[in-house]
């Protein structure tokens, strides 16, 4: 086996990436990469019935968006590397040998039973309270058996010889877990219509490329014994093993499509940064070590950091408000690096990033909008989607709402406003054009709540809730900033 690390992401051409494989073909990288290795992509299309067109295109599509790339894989020229091809279904004369050779050595054996047969086989075992397993019937048959139902065109399998005894996996996460061969059924390794099963072109295509880690689901682990043992009976050293646990919803049932996205390109095609996906996926059962409180990771820190010592064996609870959290802390991150590099650039980029979203009318007063925009740069930079629903107030007056303006939690009733709008609208309008900032406006409220004796909250509320129509907007300051001298005495004017 090689010296040099060598891990493998092998995805079956299904469907989209789901991000349980993401996090898996992350995992392998980032391990391979933190120790010098190689990292490769293998395409598993054995399974011809459920072979979607397109999926492999897209899986690696994916990848690549992610900034996940491969060292050796079916896309690269010179047949995608040393070890090629990287397609499982293009080395079929591969399989053909090594099945052959377990054949030959009696690890193997030619399995003729119909699908009625094995049915009837398991009701009769469940009857009986047994473990459904193949009874080895074919097994039985003698060479000359064997060679007359070929002759007759009767279909048949290769199913694996499970040895009698034990087996333990070290599993790099688990540790030792122990297998009895009681328990493990006669796999098949290659189906009737020729094609190997995973089991079989796993273990060969393992072994030719060189993997000396095995980091993959834990829906495999059950699987590994079998593998050991194929490595056992080709004469092989099988790899090191590592089974990443289960994606989990909310209630902690396993990560389906019936509760939420479970594909990559689901959180691409609605805006995700690459950053956020990686790292989010990337802390789905992994954390950096005890006492690193560290959240935000670059793929190339992840690289320097990851380690399997620090993988969990629980599942992982798959929480959407925690992916959309590293979202806006990258889209943060991006903005004030951008700032930083140019700030005088500041406010065309909030206007980049919504300007898809923002009603023609509102382009029209570019001042304005500089503005408006400027008070809810935070909101525009985590998601700038709802950008119009953030600052539809500025550009269009609201109407009085009696709900919103009085409150009993701030104190807020119609005396409070009848007493707190002239006092507010005559001192706002002693403000010059050229004075008026954030901070003068804040000293002039906090100088009218001195003044009458009143609490923060019963000045800020009613003007702000007066000015923008809204339950939640940017504070008052900053709203009765935005909005100018001009249209702030105009909208309380219409109040007094």
């Amino acid at each position: 086996m090689s010296t040099t690390v060598r891990t493998r992401f092998a995805p079956s051409p299904t469907g989209y990436l789901h991000v349980g494989g993401a996090r898996t073909a992350l995992y392998a990288y980032l391990f391979a990469k933190k120790l010098g290795g190689k990292f490769l992509l293998r395409i598993e299309d054995t399974d011809q019935k459920r072979f979607v067109e397109g999926a492999m295109e897209n899986l690696m599509s994916s990848l690549k968006w992610l900034g996940i790339e491969w060292d050796e894989g079916p896309d690269l020229p010179d047949n995608g590397g040393p070890h090629g091809p990287y397609i499982q279904s293009q080395r079929n004369d591969k399989y053909r040998a090594a099945v052959d050779q377990l054949l030959t050595s009696g690890h193997a054996y030619k399995c003729f039973c119909t699908q009625e047969e094995l049915e009837e086989m398991r009701r009769k075992q469940e009857a009986r309270h047994e473990a459904p397993m193949y009874n080895r019937k074919c097994c039985a048959l003698t060479p000359a058996e064997v060679e007359e139902k070929i002759a007759s065109g009767v279909p048949f399998v290769i199913r694996q010889k499970i040895p009698e005894g034990m087996v333990i996996v070290e599993d790099l996460i688990r540790g030792k877990v122990r297998f009895d061969s009681k328990s493990i059924d006669d796999q098949v390794l290659v189906k009737s219509d020729g094609f190997p099963t995973y089991h079989l072109a796993n273990v060969v295509d393992d072994h030719d490329m060189e993997i000396t880690h095995v980091i993959r689901g834990e829906e495999w682990l059950p699987s590994t014994p079998k593998h050991i043992w194929l490595y056992q009976a080709f004469g092989w050293t099988p790899p090191e093993y590592a089974h990443l646990s289960l994606l989990l919803n909310a209630d902690r049932s396993k990560l389906s499509k019936r509760q939420g996205d479970v594909a990559v390109e689901e959180y691409i095609q609605k805006g995700y940064m690459r950053e956020a996906i990686i790292n989010f996926i990337a802390f789905l059962g992994w954390h950096p070590g005890k006492g690193i409180e560290k959240e935000i990771y670059s793929i190339e820190e992840l690289v320097q950091d990851f380690s399997l010592e620090n993988v969990h064996k629980s599942g992982a609870i798959f929480n959407i408000e925690k992916l959309d959290w590293y979202n806006w802390q990258w889209r943060r991150r991006k903005f004030l690096e951008a700032v930083e590099h140019d700030p005088s650039a500041r406010t065309a980029l909030i206007i980049a990033e919504c300007d898809q979203y923002l009603a023609p009318e509102y382009k029209n007063n570019s001042e304005l909008l500089a503005r408006a925009l400027k008070t809810v740069e935070e909101k525009i930079i985590q998601n700038p989607k709802p950008a119009n629903d953030y600052i539809k107030f500025f550009f269009t007056a609201p109407e009085f709402k009696p709900e919103i303006v009085y409150s009993e939690k701030m104190k807020v009733d119609e005396a409070i406003v009848k007493q707190v709008v002239p006092e507010v609208t005559s001192a706002l309008s002693e403000i010059s054009d050229s004075d008026w900032t954030e901070e003068k406006i804040k000293e002039t409220l906090m100088a009218i709540v001195a003044k009458l004796g009143l609490k923060n909250g019963q000045i800020f509320w009613p003007i702000r809730a007066i000015l923008t129509g809204e339950q939640f907007s940017p504070g008052v300051f900053e709203v009765v900033w935005a909005l100018g001298k001009e249209e702030t005495m105009k909208r309380l004017k219409n109040i007094v």
